[in-house]
Formats: C-alpha cells, structure tokens, sequence
C-alpha cells in the first residue's frame, strides 16, 4: 500500500502549458489540411470560390458528353505565350501561324521580339462586363459558343468563371486544350467539339484553311473574307444549349461569334433566354449583315427574335451587339 496515494492524488487534466501544446499542434494541423487541400491555380484571382463549379458531371448526358482534354492528342508545336495589358491575364496557344516563314502570324512575329500576344478586344471585353456583373451580385456560368482557341473561354475562366466553350473545328479544339492546361482550369472549364445550334444532329461545316477562326457552317460565310483560301467539309456535331444547360444552372453571360450562324443559336436557347430578367443571361454576339445573309438569316430577324424573349435593350460595340433584359 506504500503507492496507494497515487491513485488519491488529483491531477490537472491540462495544465496551461499542456494546453497551449494542444491548441498550437490543432492549429497547425488545421492548416495543414487547409493548403493541402485547396487547389493552385495560376492565376491568383482564382480562388477557393471558384471550385464550387468542379463537378462537371451536370453536364454529362447521353446527347452529348465533354472532350477529354487529357486523352486528345496533343497538337504540335506549341506556341504559346501571355496576353499584355489585362488586368486577369491569360496564355493560350496559336492555331494558326500565318505563312511560314515569309509571313508568320503576327503574334509570331510579336513572341520573336519578347513581347507578349496582342490583347484581344473580345478578352478585354469580357473581363469588363464580367467585373461589371460580379459587382452587381450577379453570379453564374459563362457560355462561349464559337470559342476558337479560347480568347474569351480563358479571359473569364481566370477570373474564376465557370466557362462552357463550343467549337467544332478539332485544331482549335486542341489549342484550348493546350490553354486549358496551361492556365490551370480544368476544374472550371468545360469543352464541347460542337456546334451549337437550333437542332440536335449532324451538320455540315466548313473548315477554312488557314483561317481557322472564319470557318462556319456556311459555305459562302467561312469564304466571304478569304476567297483564296482552301475550304474543306466536315460533319460536326450540333446540338441546342437548351439541351446541355440544365434549367437549374444559372447562366450568367453567352457569347456567340459563329460566323452568321448566331440567330441559330439563339433559337436553340430558347428556355434559357427565356428566363425572367434577373435570371437571363447578357448576350454577346456578332452582329455582321453580310455573314448572317449568307446564313439565310438577318440583323432585323435576330433582333425581333430577342425582343420576343424580352431582350429590348441591344448596343452595338463594333461588330458585336450587347443585349439585356430590363
């Protein structure tokens, strides 16, 4: 019994000191966990918000199902380089690279003197009147139809945007890849090698040569600027944003530059233009008489079209249209 007062003895479950050790080890690892677990993106305006849209399943369906990038082959050679003066810069890679070597892209030309690719108009615009929504409260995905390389797709994505791109030409489609890559947004970008359209099916288009960014389903649209240059049909998948975009997804911004096919487009988000006004999306298009003509359509007809939906406030910037819902 000489021990026996050991177990009479009351003790301190934790001293200050014990506690301190406690709490501190918690605490880091807390911490731990935390930065192991959050993403690193490249861009550091992406953060942690932004992987509220990683699930990308929401789109799956038996009509049509996302390109895997990973298990595309890779296009070469790769030229990539970063975009000057955007307040979310961006990298994305060429598809086209001019005539070689006497009359290289211009943006070859720009990468062999150090500096970087030329700002697109359409990268700084959509970061403007993304910056302008956000600000508002407004909150979704962004849908870019007609993405060619991605100018649009990844001047939103950076910013930590849901993108849905649609591009049916497999050249362009492996230049997104290599940018999708490149900026560190896999998470959040979504590809299709499709047309958007009005109908779900096949449909013939045409691939310019050298022009890959003015080819269309129009024959006489993808020639209309570049005459001279080869054309090739292909049969492309086309399909109705109604048809990929569930009605519970909020759709914050589409941009449609599809070379006169856009009133086809638009037809085919019927139900998502027709939301009501604080949950309808700003719309982006090209608005080029002569390449909607050749699309046996018109300006005056996509604009009653809009107007029938409840789009009755359209501007014109440049070549585009911006249009909302009041």
């Amino acid at each position: 019994m000489a021990n026996a007062w050991k177990r009479d003895k009351s003790h301190k479950l934790l001293s200050a000191r014990s506690l301190l050790l406690f709490c501190s080890t918690s605490l880091l690892l807390l911490t731990l966990f935390f930065l192991l677990s959050r993403p690193s993106p490249l861009n550091p305006a992406i953060d942690s918000t932004s992987i509220r849209f990683q699930n990308q399943n929401r789109f799956l369906s038996s009509k049509i199902h996302p390109l895997d990038c990973p298990k595309s082959p890779q296009a070469h050679p790769v030229i990539a380089n970063l975009v000057e003066g955007l307040k979310y810069p961006f990298l994305y890679s060429l598809s086209d690279f001019g005539t070689l070597p006497d009359k290289p892209h211009k943006n070859i030309v720009r990468l062999l003197k150090g500096k970087l690719f030329r700002k697109p108009d359409i990268s700084a615009t959509m970061q403007e009147v993304l910056e302008r929504l956000s600000g508002e409260g407004r909150e979704g995905l962004v849908v870019d139809v007609g993405a060619n390389v991605g100018m649009a797709s990844f001047a939103a994505a950076v910013m930590g945007f849901k993108v849905l791109a649609f591009e049916p030409v497999y050249e362009n489609l492996q230049r997104i890849c290599d940018g999708v890559w490149l900026n560190r947004v896999g998470e959040i970008v979504t590809v299709f090698e499709a047309v958007a359209s009005d109908k779900l099916g096949n449909i013939t288009f045409h691939k310019l040569v050298g022009r890959l960014d003015n080819s269309a389903v129009s024959a006489s649209g993808a020639k209309l600027a570049f005459k001279s240059n080869e054309e090739i049909e292909m049969q492309v998948r086309s399909i109705p944003l109604d048809e990929v975009i569930p009605t519970s997804e909020k759709v914050l911004l589409i941009k449609i530059d599809v070379q006169g096919w856009e009133f086809h487009v638009l037809k085919g988000a019927l139900r998502i233009l027709s939301r009501k006004a604080s949950d309808a999306p700003y719309l982006i298009y090209e608005e080029d008489e002569r390449l909607l003509q050749a699309s046996n359509s018109s300006s005056k007809e996509v604009r009653d079209f809009l107007h029938s939906v409840g789009y009755h406030h359209c501007t014109q910037h440049g070549t585009d249209a911006h249009c909302t819902k009041n």
